[in-house]
């Protein structure tokens, strides 16, 4: 396998654990708009952030680790998809945990 698939498999690895999750509570993906609502405008920001610190050459990304496809300011697809995935495995997890918590009686 080549390193430069690494980091989607790692994305994809981390929508695969966290899929079943959907299935405790209400869900997440179950509640779309919602979702889109909280993971696009911080993804936004922080794809400005990456583009603005990539253009400074401040920030850079290892070639043999991406795919090659970029947005512009040489940002890879890699992140994109990173602060679209990382965020819903977030929510996911947060989801199961509540609702997992929500079940447990407290004093």
């Amino acid at each position: 396998m080549s390193d430069r698939w690494q980091y989607l498999l790692v994305l994809g690895a981390c929508l695969a654990i966290t899929a079943p999750l959907e299935t405790l509570g209400p869900g997440v993906y179950r509640q779309w708009r919602r979702l889109i609502k909280a993971v696009l405008p911080v993804a936004a920001a922080f794809l400005i952030w990456d583009e603005i610190a990539v253009a400074a050459h401040i920030w850079s990304y290892d070639g043999a680790y991406i795919s090659g496809p970029t947005i512009p300011f040489r940002v890879p697809i890699e992140e994109v998809l990173f602060f679209l995935v990382i965020p819903v495995c977030a929510l996911l997890t947060y989801n199961a945990v509540s609702t997992l918590l929500d079940k447990v009686p407290r004093r």
